[in-house]
């Protein structure tokens, strides 16, 4: 029998997510800067099953919940920052009094939305990372959001003038720019983990793309691979980047090459087949790869080793 589907509860608006925390208004109906120790869990219901239709950015010590996202929990730890993109569905569970500091800032899209940065908020691939892969700052990192947080509050406490918005983005922005830097020293600092991640994923394109059901499965995905290696899409891809200058596409590509070459040069299979072998729908869609990471058709190259 079929799990009955329950839609999460949707909170619309920064006021509504304010007034189900049991806190006064917000002082801007599209931005807040709220301080964590006074959330209020009390409609348990509602953070069951919940999303929100905003942004948000939150630097947590200590914890007093459990934040279920994709399927994984996570308990926040000392220094820990998240980000989250409007949509996503989450649940707290086993909240409890334990003590905790830190801000939250909540901002809808259409605050930045005329801004530079509403086209390219969205490359900020830390928005979908995974609750595991969450950033964990150092006690100097953690004083500079905080100032910047405080900064964006004051500004909010000011008389509104044509100016605010363009100062409050401007944080915003600032803010992202210092996580890029922050989560980047994360990956040099984990980098044996990531190596060891690395070497995973690498076993695995080659244990794929040898498995004779390729041409029914079809070339692998970021999002299959990322899955299967417990990790979220967008981390796995800004790790690779970081580590070795290619997304995690690209890397998939590369494997695919490597594997052609070996059907090219140690097979008589027509270079159609090998296509059709390596997942590929149509030949055409393999000759236009091939030739694009070796400059050479696969004919070409399969013809100069004869």
């Amino acid at each position: 029998m079929k799990k009955s589907f329950t839609a999460p509860y949707m909170i619309r608006s920064i006021s509504e997510w304010h007034q189900l925390f049991d806190l006064p208004k917000p002082l801007h109906p599209l931005i807040s800067v709220v301080d964590v120790s006074l959330l209020n869990h009390r409609n348990a219901e509602v953070w069951k099953h919940y999303a929100q239709d905003f942004y948000s950015i939150a630097l947590k010590v200590g914890h007093n919940c459990k934040l279920i996202y994709g399927q994984k929990d996570y308990d926040f730890n000392e220094g820990s920052m998240q980000f989250n993109e409007p949509g996503q569905v989450f649940k707290i569970l086993e909240t409890n009094n334990n003590p905790v500091s830190g801000s939250v800032l909540l901002f809808k899209s259409d605050l930045v939305r005329n801004y530079p940065l509403g086209k390219i908020i969205r490359e900020y691939g830390f928005f979908s990372y995974a609750l595991s892969e969450a950033l964990h700052l150092s006690d100097s990192e953690k004083a500079i959001v905080l100032s910047l947080m405080q900064q964006i509050q004051n500004e909010l406490k000011c008389n509104i003038d044509n100016f605010s918005q363009d100062i409050i983005v401007s944080h915003i922005e600032l803010l992202l720019n210092y996580a890029n830097r922050f989560y980047n020293r994360q990956f040099i600092t984990r980098k044996t983990d990531n190596n060891n991640l690395l070497s995973k994923l690498d076993e695995l394109l080659t244990f794929l793309l040898n498995d004779d059901q390729l041409s029914i499965t079809g070339i692998p995905t970021v999002q299959a691979i990322a899955q299967e290696l417990n990790v979220s899409p967008n981390y796995l891809s800004d790790m690779l980047r970081m580590l070795t200058g290619l997304t995690t596409q690209q890397h998939i590509h590369g494997k695919l090459i490597e594997r052609a070459k070996v059907l090219l040069t140690t097979t008589p299979l027509s270079v159609s087949e090998i296509a059709y072998r390596l997942g590929f729908e149509y030949p055409q869609s393999f000759n236009k790869l091939f030739k694009n990471k070796t400059s050479v058709s696969p004919s070409a190259f399969r013809h100069s080793f004869n």
